[in-house]
């Protein structure tokens, strides 16, 4: 809108605390723009800058809406590569830290990782987290082990070179599952050594996790009442430039003190915990399968702030209006040169796109639905040969050949519908309820589906292993995966299905090879059986045997 925009000011030289852009007023669909009256007043005023946001940051952070912007995949890849080869700092490369998401394995940024550090300037060492565990149903016990082993997996194939893999680590930066174990292993073998880049596809949890250890042990004390938080939106691409927090030097003395936070608070039973942290403790659980609890041992202590009381303010007659106090600008907090000036930072970079992904087609209200934000709700349907599966209109598996029934569990959002039809009637089915509710991702109907890619083929064939372990997994691009159990040496055939233009990914072995058996009991005269929820799991928290 021209009246926003005003060419004529210069840029800011000032960065959105929400995703690291610089603020301007001159291009309305650039990064960092801020309508042109509140540019003048607020980056360009008196008092200067405070806590100002872009307007894009604002309205995902307010309204969960995204403004559209000019901004080319490679332009994000060019910011984490000029970030990476900077000249060393403390005589040493940075550890990377390298943000997975686990429901995205294989991860397709992965084994481009080593084309974006410079070979003169080789990174100290490569720290991958899986993230999002939380969302996984537990097929099994020990399954949060099998997952490791699948991202340590993942990180072999994708032959990496320039950083020596230092461990790989669990996390949910959302819930808080593992953030204690991540710290204390950061503080314990990078200790403070040098800066840290958390790096990543989009999507992945970057600016989550960021968040999480602004929060934590990891970063100085003051840094969380002088640091904004990035900002969190499932639209893909939010951290524009780098965010970065200085992180505390673990002193003996300082490890020693949070090694005895963290003795006491495992030691505690659910009874123990006050009304607030139980009432937290649940809102987790309902959002995902696995919970931590992050504390702070390090707090800097807030100063009680002096009111300056007038009375004369505060009267008034009944024909008079009341009276507003002027508003008082607050002096935002600031670290001081001795604070930072050896300091090493914690440094939150933009995602990575990632190529052939069904999320590039989708507008912002169909991403809200396709990506999980709660705990997974395996669904399992049994399925003879001759009948079709859809995962809303963003995936198709059809059910060719096989001597007997074959069980097909999704793991996705659960506000994506799943339908099955018959061969005979599926074509007619997708075309009739494709964009419309019945199947309810693409959404907008018949002017929507003209422009979304046609759903392309691919045949898959496998054999099975038992009735009670899935041979395969076929990911549906990032829509989600069906997972596939048969019974033994019995040959199925299928064919699936994806938008042109995005991958579809045959996973041996599957993620959650039991996940058939996380069911209830069969739904009379449908395919479906009953879901089953299983129970979440709190740690660093003393279970109590109660009878």
């Amino acid at each position: 809108v021209p009246d926003l925009c005003d060419p004529s000011l210069p840029p800011s030289g000032v960065s959105c605390s929400g995703c690291g852009a610089e603020l301007q007023c001159r291009d309305c669909a650039a990064p960092g723009f801020v309508p042109a009256d509140k540019y003048r007043s607020d980056a360009l005023g008196e008092a200067g800058p405070q806590n100002l946001v872009c307007q894009r940051c604002w309205q995902l952070e307010h309204y969960g809406r995204a403004l559209g912007l000019r901004l080319p995949p490679e332009q994000h890849r060019q910011v984490v590569t000029a970030a990476l080869r900077r000249p060393l700092r403390h005589g040493r490369g940075p550890l990377l830290l390298y943000i997975l998401d686990v429901l995205e394995l294989p991860d397709p940024v992965l084994p481009q990782l080593s084309a974006l550090l410079a070979p003169d300037v080789p990174a100290a060492g490569l720290l991958v987290v899986g993230n999002k565990v939380d969302l996984l149903p537990a097929d099994r016990p020990g399954y949060v082990g099998r997952l490791r082993e699948r991202v340590a997996a993942a990180c072999a194939d994708a032959g990496l070179r320039g950083a020596p893999l230092v461990d790989v680590r669990l996390v949910s930066a959302k819930t808080g599952f593992g953030l204690e174990g991540l710290v204390s292993r950061l503080q314990r073998s990078w200790r403070c050594a040098g800066d840290v880049y958390l790096l990543g596809a989009t999507n992945s949890g970057k600016s989550t996790l960021f968040n999480a250890l602004l929060s934590s042990d990891y970063c100085k004390s003051r840094a969380p009442d002088i640091i904004d938080r990035a900002t969190v939106s499932s639209w893909p691409g939010t951290t524009l430039n780098l965010l970065k927090f200085p992180i505390i030097n673990p002193t003996c003395d300082r490890i020693f003190r949070r090694q005895e936070r963290l003795k006491e608070e495992a030691a505690k039973t659910e009874d123990q915990l006050s009304s607030e942290e139980i009432k937290h403790l649940n809102q987790l659980k309902k959002q995902g399968y696995l919970v931590g609890r992050v504390g702070r041992t390090f707090q800097q202590k807030k100063t009680s702030r002096v009111i300056d009381f007038d009375p004369d303010m505060l009267s008034y007659s009944v024909d008079e209006d009341p009276k507003h106090p002027p508003k008082q600008h607050v002096q935002k907090e600031e670290f001081t040169y001795n604070e930072v000036k050896d300091a090493r930072w914690c440094f939150d970079t933009p995602g990575i796109i990632k190529e052939n992904c069904v999320l590039n087609l989708l507008t912002e209200k169909e991403i809200k639905l396709v990506l999980p934000t709660q705990a997974i709700v395996p669904r399992t349907f049994i399925l003879k040969p001759g009948m079709v599966l859809f995962l809303a209109a963003l995936g198709r598996i059809d059910y060719l050949e096989g001597k007997n029934s074959a069980w097909f569990t999704v793991i996705a959002s659960n506000l994506l519908p799943v339908r099955i039809s018959t061969l005979s009637k599926a074509d007619a089915l997708y075309e009739k309820h494709a964009g419309q509710d019945l199947l309810k991702v693409p959404m907008g109907g018949a002017e929507r589906m003209k422009e979304f890619p046609a759903l392309v083929p691919q045949d898959v064939t496998l054999k099975g292993i038992g009735t009670t372990e899935a041979v395969a997994d076929i990911k549906l691009s990032s829509a989600g995966w069906v997972a596939v159990t048969a019974r033994t040496e019995e040959e199925l055939l299928l064919r699936a299905y994806t938008p042109q233009g995005t991958a579809l990914v045959v996973r041996e072995p599957p993620l959650l090879p039991y996940i058939s058996t996380i069911r209830g009991a069969r739904i009379p005269g449908t395919a479906a059986y009953r879901t089953k929820k299983p129970p979440s799991v709190v740690e660093n928290l003393k279970t109590t045997n109660r009878r």
